[in-house]
């Protein structure tokens, strides 16, 4: 690691101003490439702060070596390849005209946007474009529990499980927190069937549509473990997605359509102002 011990010393350097005036470490070149020259202080301001020793060797052996091949290859293509300029510098100066609008809408948005949302405002959405909102899996409310076989008293447990809601939750609930492996009861919650049973007996259902139209509750075991499952409410993948599944979603994409607003608000305004003061002009042929 001859290279990697060469660039730690730059940044021991570095780190110790009054080893060497600033404009001297700003300008000692660390690599070069052709006639291109990479020097200290672009060198230190690519590599975070936060990172010492070892590792900051490590980035900046790498960031030289990155510098180098880059260099090289731009080199090389202007030897063989005859570039329009202009072309060229037209390009670079759309990009960062680019950057700039960008981080000044980002500023606006993040000063102007409401990420409020109204529960109003989601049902709306969603009663309009609920058939955009079909299921890719296979969804249900449900109470399911994975419990050691050895479990005391499982009797009056699967009674009581079997029978809810018709049967008081709490019992339910103080016995799962005693002896359950893995549990589940919040009933008003949909969750992906596919992701409850992947590590049940349950996994092995090969028409897993035609199961949960016929299944209520169901038992299972393997060598260790007895699992219970009691169905409420099901939907299947393609049908629409109930709004409690997707109500997240529906957020996001009014935040998103709020962000889209203004940013067109934004160059509304500034092209009207600008129109007002004549800050422009659109010359005829």
């Amino acid at each position: 690691m001859k290279g990697a011990f060469r660039i730690w010393g730059i940044f021991v350097l570095l780190g110790c101003e009054y080893f060497q005036p600033k404009s001297e470490i700003s300008f000692a070149a660390v690599a070069r490439a052709g006639e291109a020259f990479l020097y200290q202080d672009e060198l230190a301001a690519n590599i975070p702060s936060n990172i010492r020793g070892e590792d900051s060797a490590r980035l900046a052996d790498k960031y030289v070596l990155d510098w180098i091949k880059k260099r090289l290859i731009v080199d090389k293509a202007n030897a063989e390849i005859n570039f329009d300029g202009s072309k060229i510098d037209r390009k670079v100066r759309d990009y960062r005209h680019g950057l700039i609008v960008h981080e000044f809408e980002k500023f606006y948005i993040n000063a102007h946007l409401d990420v409020a949302v109204d529960s109003s405002e989601i049902a709306q959405y969603y009663s309009e474009w609920s058939q955009n909102f079909l299921l890719k899996q296979n969804i249900i409310k449900c109470i399911f529990a994975q419990l050691p076989k050895n479990s005391p008293d499982l009797r009056t447990f699967r009674r009581n499980f079997r029978a809810y809601p018709g049967s008081n939750k709490d019992d339910i609930q103080d016995y799962l927190y005693q002896f359950a492996i893995k549990s589940f009861t919040d009933d008003s919650v949909w969750v992906n069937f596919d992701e409850l049973i992947v590590n049940t007996p349950l996994k092995d259902i090969t028409n897993r549509k035609q199961y949960l139209a016929k299944t209520k509750y169901s038992e299972t075991s393997d060598p260790d473990y007895i699992y219970f499952l009691k169905i409420l409410d099901f939907k299947i993948s393609d049908e629409i997605s109930p709004l409690e599944f997707i109500r997240e979603d529906i957020e996001n994409i009014i935040i998103n359509r709020r962000k889209i607003a203004l940013k067109k608000e934004l160059e509304q305004a500034i092209y009207e102002e600008a129109r007002k003061n004549s800050t422009f002009e659109i010359f005829s042929n």
